[in-house]
């Protein structure tokens, strides 16, 4: 068994509303592993992953730390770096299709309003964490990734950004204020900025593929 930790805390920007991120490889099932504290992965898997040059792969290439190792080795770093990214494309699309459903949903009065926010969050965070693989020299991987891909960082207010990361908190912890509808009312133009930004994204990420 092999265990890291990656993201903020690796990045050195973690903040007292930041998650720990963790990852266990193992050959099998090991029950003493819970998904909710874990990310867990096959050797096989992961080096699939290396093998394909996912952005997972490289995300963990750049900002994971062994905690502990069954065998004294550093299975990660064993594998090299990963190949090149060159999904670019594809995952766009995907996150791009991701962001559209939570969006019309939301439009349509979704009761499940925080989860669509937060989805639609994730969805900028990750469409800009593959434009940084696939068109930079520094791939950005943090929450704050959309505003880190210098003149193509997303362009909204700071109030519509500080709300989406407030409905992804809301979504995975549970806990803190709702969103209002006048909260919501204010954020729809917003997101049709985001949408924007995500066709001029992909575009660039397609145009290089």
């Amino acid at each position: 068994m092999h265990i890291y930790a990656f993201g903020s805390i690796c990045r050195g920007d973690i903040s007292v509303d930041s998650d720990i991120d963790l990852l266990a490889l193992v050959k099998g099932r090991d029950s003493r592993l819970s998904p909710g504290k874990f990310s867990i992965y096959s050797y096989t898997r992961i080096k699939e992953l290396w093998d394909s040059g996912n952005a997972f792969a490289w995300h963990l290439s750049l900002e994971s730390r062994l905690i502990y190792s069954a065998d004294g080795v550093d299975f990660l770093k064993s594998l090299g770096e990963p190949r090149e990214y060159t999904a670019g494309p594809e995952d766009c699309a995907r996150f791009r299709d991701i962001f559209e459903e939570s969006l019309q949903s939301v439009r349509s009065g979704s009761p499940s309003l925080v989860f669509e926010l937060s989805t639609i969050f994730l969805a900028l965070r990750n469409i800009a964490t593959c434009y940084s693989l696939a068109r930079t020299e520094i791939p950005t991987f943090g929450r704050d990734s959309a505003r880190r891909i210098g003149s193509r960082s997303l362009n909204i207010s700071d109030e519509a950004y500080q709300l989406l990361m407030h409905a992804r908190i809301l979504s995975t912890r549970g806990s803190g204020e709702g969103i209002g509808d006048v909260e919501l009312s204010a954020l729809m133009p917003e997101l049709q900025k985001c949408r924007c930004w995500i066709d001029e994204i992909s575009h660039e990420v397609k145009s290089d593929g």
